[in-house]
């Protein structure tokens, strides 16, 4: 079964560091990312686990021997919003570590964009404009956005970004 954005996210019973989990349970009425470990430590995931522990110095980064066969694999990562839909996915092969940087990205833009009607455009950062949607009329963009919009196409308009 492949997992598509919008879906429900899968719900599952794990056992963590933290204890046992219910996944939905355990998100309640938050966001979470999940990073897929389909392998333990293989060469590219344990540069992604160092990278974790300097930002959490109890993650435990360490492992045992494993072999080339045990390596093959990908890395997903899964955004899943209060509602326990999956709102975005990024999947990296195994040969290509994940981008900490843009997850954060992604998550900013989504919780945004959840929040507001707004689009972020490409290497969209926060606090940079955003994109005002074309289901949005202008009618309404200028009710919404009072102190005025940028129209750079008649498909493209940009407001600063919603707080």
């Amino acid at each position: 079964m492949a997992i598509r954005i919008g879906d429900d996210a899968p719900d599952f019973t794990a056992t963590t560091t933290e204890g046992t989990i219910h996944f939905h349970e355990w998100v309640g009425d938050k966001w979470a990312i999940l990073f897929s470990h389909p392998k333990d430590f293989t060469p590219v995931c344990t540069t992604e686990l160092g990278y974790m522990a300097r930002l959490k110095p109890e993650f435990d980064a360490t492992g045992g021997k494993r072999t080339a066969a045990d390596n093959a694999t990908v890395r997903s990562v899964f955004v899943i919003g209060p509602d326990k839909k999956v709102k975005a996915m990024i999947v990296y092969p195994m040969s290509t570590g994940r981008n900490f940087d843009e997850v954060l990205r992604l998550l900013d833009s989504v919780q945004l964009t959840a929040r507001h009607t707004v689009a972020t455009p490409v290497n969209w950062k926060p606090g940079q404009d955003v994109i005002i949607p074309a289901s949005v009329s202008d009618d309404d963009a200028k009710k919404k956005y009072p102190q005025g919009f940028k129209t750079h196409k008649p498909y493209l308009r940009t407001v600063r970004q919603p707080q």
